[in-house]
């Protein structure tokens, strides 16, 4: 993307309506990411379907993302702001509306793809358009109330989920976001306006056929492996075959003199810093919250509903924690926060780790919360200080950047969570004497779940480490 022009550049925008169209279109996007958590359970009984197969409502809405985002920076420059984030709405409300009425299990999956073909064009637009309207001073108070939403949203899907599942049944998810949906869209018509400038650089196919095998090969085989095992053809294929193609296509940008996506912010080494320790987070972040309302539903056998109020606490503590620690690194910078964000992070993952069917409803309530506040303290601090460093032209390429490896992170995360918890509770039953009996059920999943969780114990060692090495760009 070129420099914007002189005119432009001195173009006063309406900066607070243009981020509430984003922020409410953002947060119903986020909330779907992970509504349907709650109701997975729920969903293996009525269509018939193995864990491993209804993970993919929630993957395969990452999986569609992981293979969108990264073409998104170059789709910013084909496109103006307002019609990228009118198309977004309108694929959003498609995808719900099919999701509120399908019938079947490959309907509801459709849907999710459709879903997040809306979230995958709005989440790097929403960041591209605050660094371009918001300037560096402002945008770490900017950024935290994009965290707030960005936290809370998907933090209270379950508790909200769980409320509308104890009353009505699952589609009623889907029809509650609609309305949300169609304000977001009447609200961005009038109040979104154009702050890039279209330049429709030259569609590179080979870029975007090596992109999508790449980031989508990677995601799927590592979906695939909860259901077909780590040792499956399938599973080792796709994920050689992705990791060649990203291969492939990052010598491709390189050589290019306008690449899909400029690898060269990878030259800034806040930026790769900030990535690295995002990409760690949001692995923490979506394997929690899938591991968490198993293990409240199965181990602890309490209601959709009561799981979800025990996990809103941290939603709600992390979505005001966001706007605190913007204004906390607007001042301060990155390393008095993302340092002991981990720290904290380290130490309630080792406390979930040990959990059992002995557990309190409070210990958990704590541990969760506490675990989000550290989640705070790295998530966006440590975003917007790898972006500030980036000069104007590279924002998109870093924003696209950024936000594909989080899909990505989320999808492998997720992943890896359930097979570790998979692989633990087989384990645990052949030394089970009553395979069949509730209790012993329980303290399988209890025990897989430990064990997923010292995963994201060892995730959270190494952005420790890396937080070390973190200054203010």
């Amino acid at each position: 993307m070129i420099e914007n022009a002189p005119q432009q550049e001195k173009q006063v925008f309406k900066t607070t309506p243009i981020l509430i169209s984003f922020l409410i279109a953002g947060f119903v996007g986020l909330f779907s990411e992970t509504a349907l958590n709650m109701a997975l359970g729920d969903l293996i009984g009525i269509f018939d379907i193995s864990p491993s197969s209804v993970q993919w409502l929630t993957t395969g809405y990452l999986l569609t993302l992981g293979i969108l985002v990264p073409v998104s920076g170059f789709i910013m420059q084909w496109f103006t702001t307002r019609q990228l984030f009118i198309a977004s709405l309108l694929f959003s409300i498609v995808g719900t509306f099919i999701a509120a009425v399908a019938p079947s299990f490959t309907v509801l999956l459709l849907s999710r793809v459709v879903q997040a073909i809306g979230t995958g064009l709005l989440l790097p637009l929403m960041f591209n358009t605050i660094l371009l309207i918001f300037p560096v001073h402002k945008r770490g108070a900017t950024m935290g109330l994009m965290g707030l939403v960005i936290m809370f949203a998907p933090a209270i899907g379950p508790t909200i989920s769980g409320l509308v599942l104890e009353k009505l049944t699952w589609h009623w998810i889907f029809w509650i976001c609609l309305p949300f949906l169609f304000i977001a869209l009447l609200f961005g018509i009038k109040f979104v306006e154009n702050v890039t400038t279209v330049t429709k650089p030259k569609i590179d196919i080979l870029s975007i056929i090596l992109s999508t095998i790449g980031f989508g090969g990677i995601v799927y085989g590592f979906s695939s492996a909860g259901e077909k095992g780590w040792g499956s053809t399938i599973v080792i294929l796709t994920i050689v075959v992705g990791l060649v193609s990203l291969v492939l296509f990052s010598l491709r940008q390189f050589k290019m003199e306008v690449p899909m996506i400029n690898l060269r912010v990878l030259k800034f080494p806040m930026f790769t810093l900030g990535l690295l320790s995002v990409f760690i987070t949001f692995m923490v972040i979506m394997s929690s919250m899938i591991l968490l309302p198993l293990y409240l539903q199965t181990g602890l056998a309490l209601a959709a509903f009561t799981a979800g109020l025990v996990l809103l606490p941290g939603g709600v503590l992390n979505g005001l924690m966001s706007p605190l620690t913007g204004r906390l690194f607007d001042k301060y910078g990155p390393r008095g926060l993302v340092t002991p964000g981990f720290v904290i992070m380290i130490i309630m993952l080792w406390m979930l780790s040990n959990i059992t069917m002995d557990t309190s409803i409070f210990m958990v309530v704590v541990m969760h919360s506490v675990l989000f506040v550290g989640i705070s303290m790295v998530m966006m601090p440590a975003q917007t200080n790898g972006l500030n460093q980036l000069p104007r032209k590279l924002y998109p390429d870093g924003t696209a950047l950024m936000n594909t490896l989080q899909q990505v992170s989320g999808a492998i995360g997720t992943a890896v969570a359930i097979t570790i918890m998979s692989t633990s509770q087989t384990a645990y039953l052949k030394n089970a004497t009553d395979i069949m009996d509730p209790e012993t059920l329980s303290a399988s999943l209890t025990a897989g779940v430990q064990d997923a969780f010292i995963f994201g114990l060892i995730l959270a060692i190494v952005g420790l480490i890396m937080s070390l090495f973190i200054k203010k760009a």
